[in-house]
């Protein structure tokens, strides 16, 4: 899964060797490296993160994220990536590398993660569109391999039956796995012999899953397959996670539980902001970036943070602007913010004057943060 790289955080990058490259669709391919004995401690990692790769392409470098397939145990680094255009860089990334070739690699960043409980029994559901079935497929290895109790259920969207990435490995996985997996394909422009698998995934779609494939649980007969979900994990463009993450929690899974990955930019909230600020206006900012102080004025905070000063250009670090990614983490060291539920800060880190600048509200009349994090 491509992912927007954020402006300006730093990461620690290492050559690593190609040793397999395989196109999976159309104008899907996966790459795989060898991790060197020597960078083993660099290369840990938690399914469910990503990592970037930096590559010439059209004249520029190019620093693009995306989405580990591999799982923990299995000691590499498998990515999916998408081409969408003749024009993207990610077409000469397929075209200009062969099996021997070295690539800078960035270390494993990310938290789109569980914690792993191999002594519980645990239902775990996950929806996927198109290349965001990346991270999910690295979850569900890992936790095959590591939780025996837990089942899981995969739901995944595409448009056509043609472009499903990772398909022959995600029906190995069901074979092997048939007590405990089950995997389900929706399509969007192909119609299918049950009309339950035709169409996007979204609210509407949710509610005939819960009814049809999520009823009868043969585990517990006075309660449902859904009853007994516990975690779900959701990874796709920003209208769908939108649609299913709300729809999620409007039918009884708390928002703690519901995690998701965002794979391009997405402006709007994933959840709708139910609280409302007292206006305050004539609101004075200091900032730290790259080691330079900035000063401006917001003319009030009907808007978040982040989205005010990038509308006053400055070169903030953003990616999704719905408090997924993280990459406008600062420090808040003066004045009083309201910070929005969001899937990135922990509750420590947020008790230590963390936040993230595109789920916060300005409620005082001068704040200062500092994004270098120092």
């Amino acid at each position: 899964m491509e992912k927007l790289s954020p402006k300006v955080r730093q990461a620690e990058f290492h050559r690593l060797k190609l040793t397999k490259k395989r196109q999976l669709t159309k104008n899907t391919f996966s790459l795989e490296f060898e991790i060197p004995e020597v960078l083993k401690s660099n290369y840990r990692f938690e399914a469910g993160q990503y990592v970037t790769i930096k590559y010439p392409a059209k004249g520029k470098v190019f620093q693009n994220d995306f989405s580990m397939t591999s799982a923990p145990y299995e000691e590499k680094i498998s990515l999916g990536i998408k081409i969408n255009s003749e024009e993207s860089s990610t077409q000469e990334l397929f075209e200009n590398y062969e099996i021997g070739d070295e690539l800078e690699i960035s270390e494993p960043k990310g938290r789109f993660t569980l914690i792993s409980k191999p002594h519980e029994f645990r239902t775990i559901i996950g929806f996927a569109s198109g290349i965001g079935i990346t991270p999910l497929i690295s979850h569900f290895k890992q936790l095959l391999h590591t939780e025996p109790r837990t089942r899981l259920f995969l739901f995944y969207g595409n448009r056509k039956s043609e472009e499903i990435a990772f398909k022959d490995e995600l029906d190995d996985l069901a074979k092997k796995y048939g007590d405990r997996l089950q995997i389900f394909y929706f399509f969007s422009q192909e119609k299918t012999s049950d009309n339950l698998f035709y169409g996007r995934l979204d609210e509407k779609k949710l509610k005939l899953i819960i009814n049809q494939i999520l009823h009868l649980d043969d585990t517990d007969e006075e309660s449902t397959i859904w009853d007994a979900v516990d975690e779900v994990l959701i990874c796709g463009k920003g209208e769908m996670i939108k649609s299913l993450a709300n729809a999620c929690y409007n039918n009884g899974i708390p928002k703690k539980n519901i995690h998701f990955e965002l794979f391009e930019e997405f402006n709007d909230d994933i959840y709708p902001v139910e609280k409302e600020f007292p206006l305050v206006e004539e609101i004075s900012v200091d900032f730290k970036l790259f080691g330079k102080n900035y000063s401006t004025k917001l003319e009030n905070n009907k808007t978040k943070l982040l989205q005010q000063l990038l509308i006053q250009r400055f070169p903030l670090p953003y990616s999704c602007k719905s408090g997924i990614c993280g990459s406008c983490e600062c420090i808040l060291e003066e004045g009083e913010v309201e910070l929005l539920e969001n899937e990135y800060l922990t509750e420590k880190e947020e008790k230590s004057g963390k936040i993230l600048a595109c789920m916060s509200f300005v409620l005082s009349k001068k704040i200062k943060v500092n994004f270098d994090l120092t």
